[in-house]
């Protein structure tokens, strides 16, 4: 079987359940894992988000995306303020104690994550993470960037 009809769910599960072995214990604790992790990294990361808007960039049920953000909020790493340019809306925000324990384990995670990619070279780590990113729909969409990463990958 050649490398363009490798079964791909496969290949992707293998990956996610090496991720989510090397990933998943440094989160440990962590309210909700992973996707907790996550929802807080994308929060500490941009313009405070309203919780709907979170739930559609992660892909996380809205109901759930509730409980998601009590939980961060009783272990004191987010809280809702009201937004500022619609009052009718509430932003989560990282709290001080949010920003240090993303700080804390951004390398942990790091770490773990270049584990589970070490069968690539470092060149080849960045081109997968952008692709990946790109066919995951939260990248560039068609832009001379994304041309040139598949044909520097088809060159490889």
């Amino acid at each position: 079987m050649s490398e363009t009809t490798a079964d791909l769910g496969a290949a992707l599960g293998t990956l996610l359940r090496s991720y989510s072995g090397m990933v998943g214990p440094k989160l440990d604790g962590f309210p909700h894992g992973a996707r907790g992790y996550q929802t807080l990294c994308e929060v500490v990361a941009g313009n405070p988000p309203s919780q709907a808007a979170l739930a559609a960039k992660l892909g996380i049920d809205r109901t759930m995306m509730t409980y998601l953000i009590d939980d961060l909020t009783d272990a004191g790493l987010v809280e809702r303020q009201p937004d500022p340019y619609d009052r009718r809306r509430r932003q989560i925000v990282a709290t001080p104690g949010g920003r240090a324990a993303i700080a804390s384990l951004c390398g942990q995670v790091a770490e773990a994550e270049e584990a589970a990619l070490a069968n690539l070279d470092d060149r080849e780590r960045v081109i997968f993470r952008r692709l990946l990113t790109k066919a995951a729909g939260n990248g560039p969409l068609h832009t001379a960037e994304a041309c040139a990463i598949v044909t520097e990958a088809l060159d490889a």
